[in-house]
């Protein structure tokens, strides 16, 4: 255990403390992945527990994969039993050996979030919905919603109203979770919702999983929602539950996350134990200062304080820019002139910002200062049109009952196998009670007059026929890879994409086509290799043993959108990458900017009259600022065209919530900034000022007068200088205490 040399005090405390509850509070870059990896091999090789009775939960496949690197690294072959994976990859390996207990097959096809959609689209269509007036994309969000928070169809119907949305949605989510069971498939917020179900109606598989687990590890408690919950209290009778998170970090409640679980924990165990991981391994002490101030105004959190054994650093650094224009060229002007010294690579910075509109402007600045840049998070690869199709051929090998994939590749490519072929087919399929692909095979081999094919559509589906019998026979011997390269072939898809390539007007199109294509048979050989040399437990699950075209499948739809949205961003191939400040979380870089501090932008808009939403907001910006390892860049324009509009805020109060003594202020100007109406614009750039040395009183504002801000209230002016728009002050609030503010953003009034 020679290993346990390389921990402080508190991480060790973490590691050894086994017997009991556990609340790990790891703040931002406190090596809680170490802890964690080390506490699993201190269970194995300390405590002599059985590999396969631990289970660790992480929220994305790439954490779970790092997890079962380093306790290999650590412990060896035996650690291969392990459970490391994502609460739906463990829901899943539950779900292939007990759901015939629910009335469901064991070979259940996943939807991803495109095929929720388009099937909620198919039942507002049954049911005669206006998709106007009621947005499939909409209610298929309300679906999930009301699924992470495990409420049926049914539980449902009972407490809509009889009108409006609520009674459509009702509708809509029955039949669609009946169309669900008739395809014997799953959607993604079903894997935990099942499960749930599963271990509360058959008490005697809930207790064989919770004999099983005997110690359960559960990172990034603060991002669960309450089907995860349930399912860490369910398992977790035994009391051996260990949960790592930051409540600082909790940043998810848009898609269900729940920060009370985290903050009732030791509510939910009276007996649990509490470590602080506080010592910071990445930022210099003066960013976790500015982030801890900000963070801090937040009411529901847990007091923390984050230190460091490094020096102060920089300070951050707030700009001032005219427009979103003048904001992209001074990132990019910021970045080659920092990069002179030859330190760091483009790969090494960051730009973050709070909504997706805002990269358009970002990219179009540092593509006009000549700084390489890759967008993180943009169109994700298995959403990709070529992508789907490949895949869909395959699950039609897997799943037959799984309509949704076998109606996409009808006529992909085109075989003359119309949209009137197809609801020939769903009408007899829908008055028989049969599958489409049961229609199908009824109409190739005996029931093509029943339906009133042409000769050219019965000529089209036998062809189809054909090729998917040929495919199902390969399958059983042929790697994914060989198969996919024959299903390109056979089907005529890669001579259609290299036509694309050979016509100049699409060739662009095709060619990126065909790179993802090639990017796919990636990822294929990278999973055969893993699962043929039998790394992890997913091999030994009896569903998968004569089917590694099963567990690709499995693999590919447990993708998470965390894991999508921070696709390639630890490859940044000497390009300053770009993303939202959601999909920053659990990276880190030497320099990082954010762009976009200002009111109603960050914090958004809907958070200002929300205090709910204004902590989240909060703990966003938290996120962001911790990213950065030394230099952090925080930048605010005076004018923003965004959504069509122009808008004029003031400063973000994030910034005004970082102590003075932390922060340099700047004012910049490009020369070739241009104004709303087009017009060329000059401005005189300021060097850097630290925080108002030598303030002179002017103003309307003076020294000693009492002023009223609309959201701290009364207020006593201490210190001033310059004169009418340009004024700036510092008041001193009863609220808040001290604020240095812009007199022409701050909209404050006299008092008396």
């Amino acid at each position: 255990m020679g290993f346990l040399n390389d921990l402080n005090p508190q991480q060790l405390e973490g590691v050894i403390y086994t017997q009991g509850p556990l609340l790990i509070l790891a703040g931002a870059g406190s090596g809680k992945t170490r802890v964690i990896t080390y506490r699993i091999a201190y269970l194995i090789g300390q405590q002599g527990v059985p590999p396969e009775q631990i289970l660790a939960v992480t929220f994305t496949n790439k954490a779970a994969e790092e997890m079962k690197n380093r306790v290999l690294e650590l412990l060896g072959d035996r650690a291969r039993k392990v459970w490391i994976s994502t609460f739906h990859s463990a829901s899943v390996r539950i779900l292939r050996r007990e759901i015939q207990s629910l009335g469901y097959g064991q070979d259940f096809a996943i939807l991803d979030t495109a095929d929720q959609i388009r099937l909620v689209k198919e039942c507002a269509r049954e049911l005669k919905i206006n998709e106007e007036l009621y947005d499939p994309k909409e209610m298929a969000r309300r679906i999930s919603e009301l699924k992470n928070r495990l409420i049926s169809p049914q539980a449902y119907a009972r407490e809509a109203q009889a009108f409006g949305m609520e009674d459509k949605l009702a509708k809509v989510y029955s039949y669609y979770q009946s169309l669900l069971k008739r395809y014997n498939s799953l959607d993604f917020d079903d894997l935990l919702m099942m499960t749930v179900h599963l271990f509360e109606t058959h008490p005697e598989v809930l207790h064989s999983y919770q004999r099983r687990f005997q110690h359960m590890m559960i990172d990034e408690y603060q991002d669960t929602n309450h089907a995860q919950y349930r399912l860490v209290r369910l398992l977790g009778e035994h009391g051996n539950v260990c949960v790592v998170g930051d409540d600082d970090q909790s940043i998810y409640g848009f898609r269900g996350a729940d920060l009370g679980n985290i903050l009732r924990f030791e509510k939910d165990y009276p007996q649990a134990r509490v470590i602080r991981l506080e010592q910071n391994y990445r930022s210099t002490q003066n960013i976790l200062d500015a982030a801890g101030a900000v963070v801090g105004k937040n009411q529901k959190r847990k007091a923390k304080r984050l230190w460091t054994q490094k020096p102060k650093g920089a300070h951050i650094q707030v700009c001032q820019v005219a427009d979103e224009e003048a904001e992209a060229h001074y990132i990019g002007k910021t970045i080659k002139q920092i990069r002179v010294n030859g330190k760091w690579s483009y790969a090494d910075f960051a730009v973050l910002y709070r909504a997706h509109a805002q990269s358009r402007a970002l990219e179009e600045g540092l593509r006009d200062e000549g700084v390489p840049y890759r967008i993180v998070g943009g169109l994700r690869f298995y959403e990709r049109k070529e992508i789907k199709d490949l895949l869909a051929y395959l699950k039609a090998i897997v799943y037959p009952e799984d309509d949704l994939s076998f109606k996409r590749i009808l006529n992909v490519p085109p075989r003359g196998i119309g949209s009137g072929t197809v609801e020939k087919l769903e009408g007899y399929a829908k008055a028989r009670g049969f599958s489409l692909f049961q229609a199908f095979t009824e109409s190739v081999s005996a029931g093509l007059d029943q339906m009133g094919l042409t000769y050219a559509q019965r000529r089209g589906l036998t062809n189809l026929a054909g090729l998917l019998e040929e495919f199902k026979r390969l399958a059983a011997n042929t790697s994914v890879a060989e198969l996919l390269e024959i299903i390109l072939k056979k089907t005529g898809y890669e001579q259609i994409l290299q036509q694309e390539v050979a016509e100049r007007a699409s060739g662009e199109e095709g060619r990126s086509r065909l790179e993802n294509i090639r990017e796919l048979f990636s990822a294929v050989r990278i999973f055969e290799e893993r699962f043929n040399c039998q790394d992890g437990i997913m091999k030994d699950e009896t569903y998968y043993k004569h089917s590694v075209l099963a567990a690709f499948l499995d693999h590919v739809t447990l993708v998470t959108d965390s894991d999508q949205e921070t696709q390639g961003a630890t490859s940044g191939k000497g390009a300053v990458l770009m993303m939202t400040l959601h999909g920053a979380k659990g990276l880190e870089f030497p320099v990082v900017f954010m762009a976009g501090m200002e009111e109603g932008l960050f914090p958004h808009q809907s958070a200002l009259t929300d205090t709910g939403q204004m902590e989240e907001e909060r703990r966003l910006c938290y996120v962001g600022m911790t990213r950065t390892r030394e230099m952090l860049y925080m930048v605010h324009v005076e004018k923003r065209r965004l959504y069509g509009s122009v808008q004029w805020n003031s400063p973000s109060r994030f910034i005004e919530e970082i102590p003075i003594e932390l922060v340099k202020e700047v004012v910049w100007s490009d020369r070739s900034v241009r104004s709303v109406d087009g017009q060329s614009v000059s401005k005189i750039a300021l060097s850097p000022i630290d925080h108002l040395p030598q303030l002179q009183e002017a103003g309307p504002f003076k020294k000693g007068i009492q002023v009223k801000h609309p959201v701290w209230g009364i207020g006593r002016v201490q210190e001033a200088e310059g004169q009418g728009e340009d004024q700036r002050v510092v008041v001193h609030f009863k609220t808040v205490g001290p604020k240095k503010l812009a007199v022409k953003y701050a909209r404050l009034e006299k008092v008396g």
